[in-house]
């Protein structure tokens, strides 16, 4: 049994493709981590962002989306020069307002997992497919997903990224059919 090749042999990579990537999250600050990431990540390699995480987590007070809804010019200024995060005014005005709109769809469902995770009938999608070519960027769940998002005001929530937060998440497993972290019964516990 061979790993998914797109980790290659960066530790970091390795640990985030074994233990992270696949697995079913159900923690609300933690899908909130990773929608925030993920659209930070557009753009970049998805590493990049992986190695800033902890940056992130102290830039963005460990992704509160309540504290992040407040956040005002000043706050905005100091990010802007905040080297350990992506610099960029587009994406962290982003994470302010998806900080709101969030917080809004857990008001409307009782929390943000009851809602994102309807896109996939409540359980994960497991796709064992045999190559990484055989992996599509997006499908008709992320584009049902994004298509909701942004018209809940949600901002970077393309197709693409909201696939690449489905994988992240643990809604879609696409872990190749050899690979042993997709068939481990780890795969089966649950963040949050």
């Amino acid at each position: 049994m061979s790993r998914c090749t797109w980790p290659g042999t960066d530790p970091l990579y390795v640990a985030y493709h074994d233990e992270e990537w696949g697995v079913p999250v159900h923690d609300d600050q933690h899908l909130f981590e990773m929608l925030i990431l993920e659209g930070a990540q557009a753009g970049l390699s998805w590493i990049t962002i992986l190695r800033k995480r902890p940056a992130y987590r102290k830039a963005f007070d460990r992704f509160d989306a309540k504290k992040i809804a407040r956040y005002d010019a000043k706050k905005t200024r100091a990010l802007m020069n905040d080297a350990g995060i992506v610099r960029n005014r587009l994406k962290i005005r982003a994470a302010v307002i998806n900080a709101r709109a969030f917080l809004a769809a857990q008001k409307e469902f009782g929390s943000f997992d009851a809602y994102i995770w309807q896109f996939v009938g409540g359980e994960p999608k497991v796709n064992r497919p045999r190559e990484m070519k055989n992996i599509a960027p997006r499908t008709p769940e992320s584009d049902a997903m994004s298509k909701d998002l942004a018209k809940r005001g949600f901002k970077f929530v393309g197709s693409t990224i909201c696939y690449a937060f489905m994988q992240a998440v643990g809604m879609v497993n696409d872990h190749l059919a050899g690979c042993p972290a997709g068939n481990s019964p780890s795969r089966r516990r649950r963040i949050g």
